[in-house]
């Protein structure tokens, strides 16, 4: 082939592990990776979750033990969620001093391992409704919804988060927690807003784990509807504008558009959320044997990093660290 019948050869770059290496766009990284934990009330080991194979309610006198193995993989962060022993229609068991995340979180930071902890901040888990906010007539209403989560963030706080996230969707929320923390002498304490947060078919495993299905109806009044993305900018830009200092797509997968697009417009570091659903489904396939579950997984979570994703909050962290070691 003569020189004027050259043409681009990009199979030069791909001819060996190590030109992949070297020329990857997209890297991922143990430190980018966040390990969602359940916390339940109660002694004894952790409940395997059926619906999310590998994965456990733990207690608050195991957790610290998933804490230093997150720890050593060089997983950078942990995100709670509580399973109360009981639950209420104000859902108290989120912001009492001795809730069940207040004391995992108090665990976790004297055994100090060194990890960012986070705290949801949300109602679902801790309302005998099931809806993330305060109900009345049927109807969950915003402005009452915001003091309480206000008031919760500024408990995890106290307990030892390092960044509390506001998940409950509610108007105005960020500006919120951001007030309470400040006057109850939190001001270092971050937020992670679940800004733009989809109600989504892909939750379902997770309603399981912790219980949190509504009584009535469903999330669609406040969560997002998947149809629009445009919306979720907006939605951004205002947890953005009201003191949010890192903010979150949710799903990752069905939404990486949004994510994409939200990587261009915000400079803020930006997280995506693999849900319960998106785990279950690997995890479900993989079982099968119709993929392979390394290379699927790794695919996957490069795939939400290269859509612009700093921070990769996934029930896939442990595994996934332990293959990029």
């Amino acid at each position: 082939m003569s020189r004027a019948e050259t043409f681009f050869r990009g199979r030069r770059l791909r001819r060996t592990p190590a030109l992949r290496r070297l020329t990857a766009e997209t890297r991922l990284d143990p430190s980018r990776l966040v390990q969602p934990l359940f916390v339940r009330d109660g002694d004894g080991a952790g409940e395997p979750i059926a619906a999310l194979p590998g994965q456990s309610r733990l207690t608050v006198g195991t957790v610290a033990e998933a804490a230093r193995e997150a720890a050593d993989l060089g997983i950078g962060g942990l995100l709670l969620f509580g399973l109360p022993a009981a639950k209420d229609a104000g859902g108290s068991g989120a912001w009492v001093e001795d809730g069940v995340v207040q004391r995992a979180l108090h665990t976790l930071a004297e055994a100090g391992t060194g990890l960012v902890l986070m705290a949801d901040v949300c109602l679902c888990e801790y309302t005998d409704h099931g809806h993330c906010g305060i109900v009345e007539d049927g109807e969950v209403l915003n402005d009452p919804t915001l003091e309480v989560l206000g008031r919760t963030a500024g408990s995890l706080a106290a307990a030892g988060a390092d960044v509390v996230a506001p998940s409950a969707m509610m108007d105005g929320q960020v500006a919120a927690l951001r007030a309470a923390l400040d006057a109850s002498g939190h001001e270092a304490t971050a937020i992670l807003s679940y800004a733009a947060k989809y109600a989504s078919a892909f939750y379902g495993p997770f309603r399981e784990a912790v219980g949190s299905a509504p009584g009535f109806g469903d999330r669609r009044g406040y969560q997002m509807d998947p149809p629009n993305g445009r919306e979720a900018l907006r939605e951004i830009a205002a947890d953005l504008d009201e003191g949010a200092d890192m903010v979150m797509v949710k799903p990752a997968l069905p939404y990486l558009d949004v994510l994409r697009a939200a990587r261009e417009r915000f400079d803020a570091p930006l997280a995506a959320y693999h849900v319960s659903g998106e785990y279950a489904m690997l995890e479900a396939a993989a079982e099968r044997g119709w993929v392979d579950r390394r290379s699927a997984v790794l695919e996957t979570l490069t795939a939400i990093a290269r859509a612009g994703a700093d921070i990769l909050i996934t029930y896939h962290a442990k595994d996934a660290a332990r293959w990029l070691r």
